[in-house]
């Protein structure tokens, strides 16, 4: 069993930026509409935070960041904290201490600092790698969504663990998809990062290149994936990594008539690069 001290942390320090209005958690309602599940589709109530939006400057967030959002420093290199606008409580980043570019390689130290984590708080790994991946802000940051032991890690779980058995029906985009062989010390994410680069034709994260193309990555106990991405958009919802682990987000701008007719695999069809 893991120890799930950096999650009992991140509550507590959920009160009290609750409490310092340092923490904005969103208003969502769940929509119930045929041909959407597995996915789960949530409608944002209210007016969008700045990091859903076009409109204005994007300050870096993260440098320095928000003291009342801080859960555990790791060293010097990164720092855990809350995401100020979270659906799930608890939601946490994984972010470096000095500036590091989103749309850069993720480094050896990055996973460590993965693996450090993960060894005590289990559950579902993101990083979006570029504003057309979804990324909202320019700081590196990967994120997490804690779980319980036992408790599936997103909506789509149990479809990519079936991937993993049967390689013969793929996805029509462009991904790759292993299982994990090292999941409580983490030593498998950085060959597996490197060897999906490759696969996917991002480039060489040990290269002097930057990515070459922008990526989602998500990973649990059992599975990693990434894939690769052309466009952020489409029919007006915004699609991070999340989108591909079953998360639907619907603003006032989604053609939620769009989606009844295609259905949600249409919208992760559109916005990754195709396989062909």
């Amino acid at each position: 069993m893991r120890a799930k001290g950096y999650w009992q942390a991140a509550k507590a320090v959920s009160l009290a930026a609750l409490e310092q209005k340092a923490l904005v958690p969103l208003r969502t309602t769940e929509l119930q509409i045929e041909g959407v599940p597995p996915f789960l589709l949530r409608r944002l109530e209210g007016s969008p935070p700045r990091h859903l939006t076009d409109q204005g400057p994007k300050p870096n967030p993260f440098l320095p960041w928000d003291r009342p959002l801080e859960v555990m420093r790791l060293g010097h290199s990164h720092v855990l904290i809350l995401n100020k606008y979270p659906v799930q409580p608890a939601h946490l980043l994984l972010i470096t201490q000095q500036w590091q570019p989103q749309a850069g390689w993720l480094t050896q130290a990055d996973w460590q600092a993965v693996a450090h984590v993960a060894a005590d708080t289990g559950g579902l790994w993101f990083f979006n790698s570029s504003p057309t991946a979804g990324a909202s802000q320019p700081h590196r940051h990967l994120q997490l969504l804690p779980r319980e032991e036992g408790e599936a890690s997103c909506p789509l779980a149990a479809l990519l663990e079936s991937q993993l058995q049967d390689l013969h029906q793929p996805w029509p985009w462009r991904y790759a998809l292993s299982a994990r062989w090292d999941a409580r010390e983490g030593k498998d994410l950085l060959a597996l990062y490197r060897k999906h680069a490759l696969l996917l034709d991002l480039g060489d994260p040990d290269g002097p290149e930057d990515p070459q193309h922008a990526y989602n990555l998500l990973f649990d106990d059992s599975w990693f994936l990434t894939v690769r991405r052309v466009k952020e958009h489409c029919a007006g919802f915004s699609i991070n990594g999340l989108g591909f682990a079953g998360f639907l987000l619907c603003t006032a701008q989604s053609d939620l008539d769009w989606l009844r007719a295609h259905g949600p695999w249409a919208l992760l069809k559109d916005v990754a690069a195709p396989s062909g």
